[in-house]
This record gives C-alpha cells, structure tokens and sequence, in this order.
C-alpha cells in the first residue's frame, strides 16, 4: 500500500471507529434501560447489571458495524471529493481501483470482524447472558425475600420480610401458603435464614409459629423454636439450561441434533439463522461500495452531493429492511436462504458498477485544464 492509499486509509479508519463507538455507546444506553429490571426488581449486584449489559456488545457490534462503516464512509470521502483530493489523485494518474482500495479493505477487516462475532463471540456470550439470568433467576434471596415488602414467588404464597442483614438474617418474618385442597397455613417468626437440606432450598425459621387452618375449617396452632420450610416446590427451575436459536454455534445450526424434538420443529429457522450469520458481513461491503457510488460514483461538484448521498442512504435503508425481511421469511421457506446473499450481492454490485462505468478521462480533463488555465493566466501576465 503507497503512501497516498495508506492516507486514504487513516482518513476512512478514523470516521469509522468514532461512528462505531458512537453507535454502540447509544446502542448500550437502550439496552441499559431494558435491563434495569435487574436491578430495581432482581436486585441485582450494579456487577451483575454491568456484566450482562458488556455481554450484549458483541451482538450490537453486528448490527451496528455495516451502518457505522456506511455513515463514516459517507462522511470521509465526501470530505475527500469535496476538498479535491480525490480529484488530484485521479490526475496523478491513479486508477480507481486504487483509489478505492482503502475503502474496500476496510470494509473486508469489518466484515471479517463481523464474520468473527457472528460465528464465535456472539454465540458465546449469548450463552453467558442465558447462564446469568438463569442464576439470577435461581437466587432465592433476591426473589422470595425483599424487606419490607409482600412478595409473591409462586402462586398460593406471600412472604413478608421486615428487615434483611447485609449476612443474610431475616427479620419479622411472615409467610401465607394457601394449599391445593383448599387449607391456609400462616407462619410467623422472630429470624429466619436460607439454608440448604438434602440439596433442597429451605428457609429456617426461629422462635415462631404457624396456624393452620384445613379444609373443613379446624384451626392448629403449633409454636416452634425451630422450623424448616421447604422451599423447593416454590422455587424449582429446570434441570439444564435451553439455549436459544440465537445462541447456538454455527455448526449446531446447520447440523443440529436430530433426535432432538425441538430441534427437529425448528430446522428451518436454524438454517435461517445460520445463513444469516454467513450474509450478514457482506452488508458491509455493499454499503461501502454503495459510499463510494455516491461521492465517486458521480462527476466532480463544488456544491456537493447531499442529494446523491441522501438517495444511496434511503437506498441502502432499503436494502437492509429488504434483508431482514427475507431473513424472516426464511424461517418458513429454507429455498429463500439464497436471498439472503443475493441481496448484499446485488447492492455491492451496483455500488461497484457505478464507479466503474464512469470514465476516468473526466477528471484528468480537469486537471488538465486547471493547468491551462494556469498557463494562459502567467502568459497573460507576462
């Protein structure tokens, strides 16, 4: 890569990394907002909150990444055409493959990064976000006991807490269970504590007591000094993990376990996902070279090209809904895979043609007249 490539390149990175940094942080900040249940209701560690949050990224970055590259694009070269060195490259006599070739190298690092995020990262922490809210889910501290609050964990049951200590020690306990065959039984104790017997979650009660009334309506009234309560049938959670579509690997996608039944109900829409992880770095090379289309793509303007640029943005909106369209389709339809690639295909090949089909005479025409003109003016002054 000759020095002037290389600068073309440096002009293009940085656009790009602010535009993707931008984006994400704005991407970060919706995604915190729909998280803060953890926080207000789980009450959950602002750890715990970070964490899930950080995981997101790298599904963000994915999405983000072909629009970052677009609008950065946009802006670099438009800045580029519009201060003429573009055109002073052209009359050096550069072609235009090499006056594009920084862009279009920078598009296949992102793609190659989006590819990388899609097939590995993405599908790891998906699966990290899943085992974290399966935990958090499973924490019977945060979920059954809040102070000073009634709760409802099950149906059937209400807890009270007047005070939880920073160790655990609950305080005023109060517990209402409504039974299946019509009984209530109430328990009330000084202290309380989680603890775990026989592999079972249970709440130890201290010096309290319980009423119960049966079904027939006779009242038993027992005081205790200590008492277990079985937590189990309240707060028992399936025995292993499901993972999502979107949080399988590659090859689990396009050669999933058959003699599973899920898996076997949800081929198609594996397939889907799986090509879709394929096609989606080519929307970053389309958009790209759908950039270049509008700002080198056309002749030399000193106005601008708001108008070309607006035009390629609404076109490549477009195509991206198009794409996710047909990515929705393809969960009923696995012969509609193809299209997924056509799509970015098509566009990159648009973008490329119309650079291409632009003759390069016009901007040597130009140079070669600014330095006519610049002859005739020393002439005339002579």
């Amino acid at each position: 890569m000759r020095l002037i490539e290389r600068y073309f390149f440096r002009q293009l990175l940085g656009p790009t990394f602010l535009a993707t940094t931008a984006l994400c942080l704005v991407a970060l900040l919706g995604r915190s907002l729909s998280e803060l249940e953890i926080l207000v209701n789980q009450r959950q560690s602002a750890l715990i909150f970070g964490k899930i949050i950080l995981l997101a990224l790298p599904q963000l970055l994915n999405l983000i990444l072909p629009i970052a590259v677009f609008v950065a694009a946009l802006v670099a070269l438009n800045r580029l055409h519009t201060e003429q060195e573009i055109v002073v490259a052209f009359s050096g006599g550069m072609s235009r493959w090499r006056v594009i070739r920084p862009a279009v190298q920078l598009a296949a690092l992102a793609a190659l990064l989006s590819l990388i995020l899609g097939i590995w990262v993405q599908p790891l922490t998906a699966r990290l976000i899943r085992e974290t809210s399966f935990s958090i889910k499973a924490d019977i501290v945060t979920t059954l006991v809040r102070e000073g609050e009634f709760t409802q964990p099950a149906n059937g049951l209400t807890v009270y807490a007047g005070k939880v200590d920073p160790d655990g020690l609950i305080h005023d306990l109060f517990i209402h269970q409504t039974k299946p065959n019509g009984g209530d039984t109430t328990y009330s104790a000084a202290e309380g504590r989680m603890a775990t017997r026989n592999g079972a979650p249970t709440l130890m009660m201290h010096r309290g007591a319980n009423q119960e009334f049966s079904s027939d309506g006779v009242l038993n009234y027992l005081r205790f000094d200590d008492y277990a309560f079985d937590l189990k049938p309240f707060v028992e959670a399936e025995e292993l993990i499901h993972y999502k579509i979107s949080d399988r690997y590659l090859h689990e996608l396009f050669f999933p376990d058959m003699t599973q039944d899920w898996e076997q109900k949800n081929r198609v829409k594996m397939l889907a996902e799986g090509h879709s992880r394929l096609a989606g770095p080519l929307y970053t090379i389309a958009f790209m070279a759908m950039a270049l289309a509008a700002v080198i793509g056309s002749t030399f303007s000193r106005l601008g090209y708001g108008k070309r640029i607006a035009a390629v943005a609404a076109a490549a909106m477009v195509v991206r809904i198009v794409g996710f369209a047909i990515q929705a389709a393809c969960d009923d339809n696995v012969w509609l895979n193809i299209l997924q690639y056509v799509v970015p295909i098509g566009a990159a090949w648009w973008g490329f043609s119309q650079i291409f089909r632009q003759k390069i005479r016009r901007f040597i025409a130009l140079g070669a007249r600014r330095a006519t003109d610049a002859a005739y003016a020393a002439g005339a002054a002579r």
